[in-house]
């Protein structure tokens, strides 16, 4: 089976069309192939949308780990609560986006490092909301 198309210059990964349970085990049904494209399943603005490979454990807490590869939406507007990247003073961050007592703050997911208040630095940028973590098991 072909999974480059070259036509449209996409890769196709087959995609089993039953689940798995991630329970206790089912009999196996019978099941059939079909091929997905990543790209139009984890992306949705495909001219603001980004890569980047996390460095450090700092939002270990929230399931991303060292090495995983981040998808990053430029076009979200970032709310309390997402998961950003920012630069600050020069250097990029992931960090949560937080709010306590009226004041912005970026919070990281592990209490050994610090969070980042906003008037503790001269240039804060956000540059997109992370809207997945992929990161392998091995």
């Amino acid at each position: 089976m072909d999974s480059f198309d070259s036509t449209t210059k996409k890769s196709k990964i087959p995609l089993l069309t039953d689940s798995v349970s991630a329970g206790f085990p089912s009999p196996a049904d019978d099941y059939t192939e079909e091929n997905i494209d990543l790209n139009e399943h984890l992306i949705s603005n495909p001219f603001s949308t980004f890569f980047l490979r996390v460095k450090g454990d700092s939002m270990i807490n929230a399931g991303i780990k060292d090495k995983d590869l981040i998808i990053v939406d430029k076009s979200l507007i970032a709310r309390p609560g997402n998961i950003i990247i920012a630069m600050i003073d020069g250097e990029f961050t992931i960090k949560r986006l937080s709010i306590k007592n009226n004041e912005l703050y970026l919070k990281a997911e592990n209490h050994n490092y610090p969070d980042f208040r906003f008037k503790n630095h001269i240039d804060v940028q956000i540059w997109g909301v992370v809207i997945y973590s992929i990161h392998s098991y091995l």
